[in-house]
């Protein structure tokens, strides 16, 4: 099969395919993009490298000729970057390939390369933003770089997104854009992003393995909850039945520990049926060992598993500032995870657990967002699949985290996860998101790079 097998597709044209693949260059680039230290600290301070990065991907759009624009998304260094393909039918709804520029910060010490190389070594691709998300970043930008040089015209409209501020939540970045500037998205029906497409392989019952390719179709909501405890200040060598730490410290462990009613999403139900039908994994949803079985996936359980419930993680602490001191208030930090239609009961839920002397406030509230695994665009996601893995499955999940979809579904905008990726199997895919030793295997990043040309030029 050719590097280019979409130069047949239906409403697609390419007047000169000979010119260099996407395939050629795609290595390379995501090496380069991993060479930015775009280390997003969630600090407007110290957050730093979008705009340079922003301007370099700009460049190479501009290199073979697209119009570009790069937007700035309320503070100065907080680059975007923009660019379209026009499509055959322009009366089509526009779709969207958005990607983030920025990455987690990472503690040199801790690697075994330097994280900001982007060494290619040992058949995978190393650095900070490897899987997260620079490696689609590079396949987005080969590909553009490519249709641009051959003269390609897609079905519809595509448009490129390289954005600032997704690993703080996205506040100076897709959200302050969707805000700010809907014009960007004028005419967007759908779109895809990252943390999807990406290979599962199961054992299946006749002993052989296959590879199940997870699409995102559901996110939860991310809210940062500040609880707050008030109280009488005083001397710390008294006797304080009425003390902020200690009314607080019991609120947050009894949220710490509480566990969440086990809810059946869609998302989540069709996942588990399709593992089921194709697998040794009997995942029922009615088993009191459902939890317990599911880790049997490997290191992808602990995505799925955390989307089975509700979760409430404490993860701050503030009170005090004298040992012998009763402070009058206390507060901590808890990182809420919410399922789809779950907001008004989980927040019932909390209220109960930390009573009435606690009181809570959202630091940060992102809605949950689900959609349907049908239509046009999944069957072009998995028509793109099986042109390259024929025994290959597309199935739907639900992430437990966040991506920029949840900033585009504000505008009514069809989002999915589709960055495909084939996964060797013992590789502990969910360690290396904000991990250690990040890396993207390169024959995966080629296979992915193959199947994202093919699903843009039949969607």
């Amino acid at each position: 099969m050719t590097d280019n097998p979409a130069s047949d597709a239906p409403g697609s044209e390419t007047s000169d395919p000979g010119g260099p693949r996407a395939t050629d260059e795609v290595v390379d680039l995501v090496s380069r993009l991993i060479r930015f230290d775009t280390s997003n600290t969630g600090d407007l301070a110290t957050t730093v490298g979008e705009e340079e990065c922003a301007r370099w991907v700009a460049q190479q759009l501009a290199d073979v000729g697209y119009e570009t624009e790069y937007v700035e998304s309320g503070q100065p260094g907080r680059g975007n970057v923009f660019a379209r393909l026009p499509g055959a039918d322009r009366e089509r709804g526009t779709l969207l390939l958005h990607t983030h520029l920025d990455v987690v910060p990472a503690r040199f010490e801790d690697w075994s390369v330097h994280p900001f190389s982007g060494s290619v070594k040992d058949g995978y691709v190393w650095g900070r933003g490897a899987i997260d998300m620079k490696d689609m970043v590079g396949m987005a930008l080969a590909l553009a770089r490519q249709f641009r040089r051959d003269g390609t015209v897609p079905p519809r409209d595509i448009v490129f997104a390289f954005l600032a501020d997704e690993e703080a939540g996205g506040k100076w970045g897709s959200h302050w854009l969707v805000e700010n500037r809907p014009d960007l998205f004028e005419g967007i029906t759908e779109a895809v992003g990252e943390v999807g497409g990406y290979s599962l392989t199961v054992d299946t019952p006749d002993g052989s393995t296959k590879r199940l390719y997870l699409v995102e179709t559901a996110e939860k909501g991310i809210a940062w909850m500040k609880l707050t405890a008030t109280a009488t200040a005083g001397h710390g060598s008294f006797l304080h039945e009425n003390n902020a730490v200690t009314i607080l410290a019991e609120a947050v462990a009894k949220l710490g520990r509480h566990t969440f009613p086990l809810v059946m999403t869609e998302s989540v139900s069709e996942f588990l049926a399709a593992v089921s039908e194709e697998s040794t994994l009997q995942l029922d949803a009615t088993s009191p060992d459902l939890e317990t079985t599911l880790f049997k996936l490997g290191s992808i359980a602990r995505i799925v598993g955390a989307t089975l419930r509700d979760t409430a993680n404490p993860t701050m602490l503030d009170a005090g500032y004298k040992a012998n001191v009763i402070p009058q208030t206390a507060t901590a930090v808890v990182d809420c995870r919410v399922l789809p239609g779950r907001q008004a009961q989980f927040e019932a839920e909390v209220d109960e657990l930390i009573g009435p002397d606690v009181t809570r406030e959202w630091v940060t509230k992102l809605d949950s967002y689900e959609t349907t695994f049908d239509g046009d665009l999944v069957d072009a996601m998995n028509d793109a699949i099986l042109a390259f893995d024929p025994d290959g499955r597309t199935v739907p999940y639900m992430l437990s985290g966040g991506t920029d979809a949840k900033a585009f579904a504000k505008l009514g905008i069809r989002c999915f996860g589709f960055a495909p990726l084939q996964l060797p199997p013992d590789l502990d895919f969910a360690a290396l998101f904000h991990g250690v030793d990040e890396r993207v295997p390169v024959d995966g990043l080629l296979f992915g790079t193959r199947v994202l040309e093919h699903f843009l030029l039949h969607s």
